[in-house]
């Protein structure tokens, strides 16, 4: 018998959910634990970590799990490693559901950099207007450029403290083209800081910076070890041994 677990994190983690469920797959929707409000599945749901590779590890084996589906954020680097490393120790099969990076596009102003620590360096000496829409997990660096006037989005309200003066805007996406053209124009936004998720539901920022013809500071993806991966829900059921009917 086929028992999954899906590590969640990307929205086609939650379309993968309701096909696990359509399909009646016995399976399990992990959630990281770092957004207050998870969206609701329709699958038996767990929130927050494992404890490491020997928690996920305890975690396979005492649940029965046959299937490990990675499903989490392409720089929830953490959380792959270790399912990388648990399914290697359990001879789990281990299938990452991986949407593609963007590329850049005739019209698109891209500084591309490794991480967070080299996106804060590459913004100009002088202040300026600057989204940051990268997750209050990565936001510290840019404390050593307080010049800037920073603008951030939340899922949820930061609990802590930030460690600098910004306007925070509460919201979940997917965000739309004219959305992200209205707030850039009301704030006055003059570079934009992303991490190259791919997918569609935070693209809109990056064709709204294109259009307006903004520079974009973007963070290459961190480096996994070798997996098997596919970019679609279908792929994904496949792998499983089910079809699929999306859009039913």
């Amino acid at each position: 018998m086929t028992r999954a677990l899906i590590l969640g994190g990307i929205a086609d983690a939650s379309l993968l959910a309701a096909e696990i469920a359509r399909a009646g797959i016995d399976a399990v929707y992990s959630y990281g634990g770092r957004t207050r409000a998870p969206a609701d599945q329709p699958l038996p749901t767990r929130i927050g970590g494992f404890g490491g590779v020997s928690g996920l590890v305890d975690y396979i084996r005492g649940e029965g799990i046959t299937h490990v589906i990675d499903a989490t954020h392409p720089f929830a680097v953490e959380m792959s490693r270790h399912a990388i490393d648990a399914c290697a120790e359990t001879g789990t099969p281990l299938i990452a559901l991986e949407r593609a990076p963007w590329r850049r596009a005739p019209g698109d102003i891209w500084i591309e950099v490794d991480d967070v620590n080299a996106a804060a360096a590459a913004l100009p000496e002088a202040p300026a207007n600057v989204f940051l829409a990268i997750g209050r997990q990565h936001i510290a660096p840019f404390a050593a450029r307080p010049q800037h006037a920073y603008t951030l989005r939340f899922v949820d309200p930061p609990e802590a403290p930030l460690p600098f003066a910004a306007n925070v805007i509460v919201s979940r996406g997917p965000f739309t083209l004219e959305g992200e053209l209205e707030m850039m124009r009301a704030r006055g936004i003059a570079w934009i800081v992303a991490r190259n998720s791919g997918g569609d539901g935070a693209y809109a920022k990056i064709d709204a910076a294109r259009k307006l013809g903004l520079p974009v500071i973007m963070i290459s993806r961190p480096q996994l070890p070798e997996r098997s991966r596919v970019e679609s829900v279908t792929d994904v059921m496949q792998w499983l041994g089910h079809s699929t009917r999306l859009g039913a």
